[in-house]
């Protein structure tokens, strides 16, 4: 071709390029010029292979975004041959706009797939980043209603149509298996690409020599591509996050606190992956309140057996630790769960002791329930980490303000280990006798053994108040002597002076 040609030619092409970009521009800014998409589609199947790039370009600019804006059609998509009345009477205009352009969207995707198998390599690259740009978009964006759970919400039907046409029957694919390894970098991705393989190779075998021999090749590839992780802790690399994608926006409250009372013994152990669920565990954990209550069954279970890393999980622990977490529906689980995550004796002492003072002080004004439960607790704290004694033997605490800050959320500046349990001292003095008694055990030196909380935790103020009206003494101790006169005892004037003989 003469260089004069060549110029023609790249001219064309660039204005050509330009022009497609600006009916990108023209469909995603106004909706009325939505034809111009098929401009766009029907350089597609053009033959020059510059203006073919440019319309994959353009194609993948305005499906992108349509995609981000929740501007296709999800859910199940009518047939475009429908009459107009049916549509008319079922669709709102935005409905069928969007309608229409689901089925552009899907005609696009038919094109790309097709141009896999294009003569020129450019093209087959860019119409597959394309397909694996939709993928991600459809992954944050299902293109179904039925997302409840990572296998819906995957567009997995798009991703195994990529793969049947990498493992094509017909031609020598390894040049575009090799670009397409950067996306098996993607745990969830290389799992889907398997699982399309397996359900494919069953029936090729069955072909003839010629083409089983293709197909092999193509499939040795491919599976070639895959690197195996070595252990579980490797895979945290996915295309779609599903814990917190397919639970948080979906459950209404109610069912979220539904789910999350049973997921820790009802779901996670029959997960092959319990660790999807980090991030919808993690989410609810930072929502607060019962929510963020119910959420550390689930955490306990990642972080013991799964080896969840959370840095900063006991500043937000300490921060739950409201007055209210004695009057919510889940207390007692919490602070059964408070009292395993304190166990371990490797925790630093001004840790500790920040729970120690935060319960002291909520103490104060917690119920009696509450209180026969949390005072128990608190000793066993400090039985568990001696070096936190020092709260209960400060001499000199009642000689000065406490330089406890209650408001401050991390406990590493909250100055605990400063400071001292006048906090108990003040309870010995509680209107409720037994909140009283189980306050001045700090008189006395305290034991080794820790006291079993477990029965303390679900103790109700309606079992109390039975049991403390049922605990009437046989004899009432009296202030006065018994009367033996009439006019009073024989020991006072008027006894002694008009007593009756």
């Amino acid at each position: 071709m003469a260089p004069s040609k060549e110029r023609n030619v790249a001219a064309q092409s660039e204005t050509l390029k330009k022009r497609l970009a600006e009916k990108a521009d023209s469909v995603l800014n106004n909706k009325r010029q939505a034809n111009e998409v098929f401009d766009i589609l029907e350089h597609l199947q053009v033959n020059r292979e510059a203006d073919v790039l440019s319309a994959v370009e353009a194609c993948q600019k305005v499906f992108t975004v349509l995609l981000g804006r929740g501007e296709l059609y999800t859910g199940l998509l009518p047939k475009e041959d429908e009459t107009p009345d049916v549509i008319l009477v079922a669709f709102s205009a935005e409905e069928k706009y969007k309608a229409w352009m689901r089925h552009r969207y899907n005609g696009c995707v038919e094109q790309l797939l097709d141009l896999l198998g294009h003569d020129a390599y450019h093209v087959k690259e860019s119409a597959l980043c394309a397909l694996m740009k939709f993928a991600e978009e459809e992954a944050k964006h299902p293109l179904s209603k039925t997302d409840w759970d990572e296998h819906s919400v995957f567009p997995r039907e798009l991703l195994k149509a990529v793969v049947d046409h990498l493992v094509s029957t017909e031609e020598d694919m390894s040049m575009l298996i090799s670009r397409f390894q950067e996306y098996l970098a993607f745990e969830d991705v290389r799992y889907y690409v398997m699982t399309s393989l397996t359900s494919g190779v069953a029936s090729v075998m069955q072909r003839k020599e010629k083409v089983v021999s293709i197909y092999q090749n193509n499939a040795f590839a491919l599976m070639s591509a895959i690197v195996m992780p070595s252990s579980s802790s490797e895979m945290t690399t996915f295309l779609v996050r599903q814990g917190g994608k397919f639970l948080l926006p979906l459950l209404p409250s109610d069912m979220y606190k539904k789910v999350l009372v049973i997921l820790h013994d009802a779901i996670l152990p029959h997960m092959s992956n319990p660790k999807f669920m980090i991030d919808f565990l993690t989410a609810a954990y930072d929502i607060g309140g019962a929510i963020s209550l119910l959420a550390l069954n689930g955490l306990f279970v990642l972080i013991n057996q799964h080896n969840l890393d959370y840095p900063d999980f006991y500043t937000k622990l300490y921060s739950l630790l409201e007055p209210s977490v004695f009057h919510v529906k889940y207390s007692a689980r919490f602070f059964h769960l408070l009292d395993l995550f304190l166990s371990s004796s490797h925790l630093p002492a001004y840790l500790v002791a920040a729970f120690v003072k935060r319960l002291a002080r909520l103490a104060l004004t917690a119920p009696p329930q509450a209180l026969l439960m949390v005072i128990p607790f608190i000793y066993n704290l400090i039985r568990r980490h001696p070096s936190c004694r020092v709260l209960l033997h400060r001499p000199t605490a009642g000689d000065c303000e406490d330089p406890y800050l209650m408001e401050e959320k991390n406990p590493a500046d909250c100055h605990a280990l400063e400071s001292s349990l006048w906090e108990l001292q003040t309870l010995q003095k509680h209107y409720h006798p037994a909140v009283a008694k189980a306050a001045a055990a700090v008189k006395k030196p305290l034991s080794d053994q820790e006291q079993n909380i477990n029965e303390l935790l679900e103790v109700s103020a309606f079992e109390i108040f039975e049991r403390d009206i049922k605990n009437v003494p046989k004899t009432i101790p009296l202030e006065f002597e018994r009367v033996t006169t009439l006019l009073g005892r024989s020991n006072e004037v008027v006894g002694e002076h008009f007593a009756m003989e």
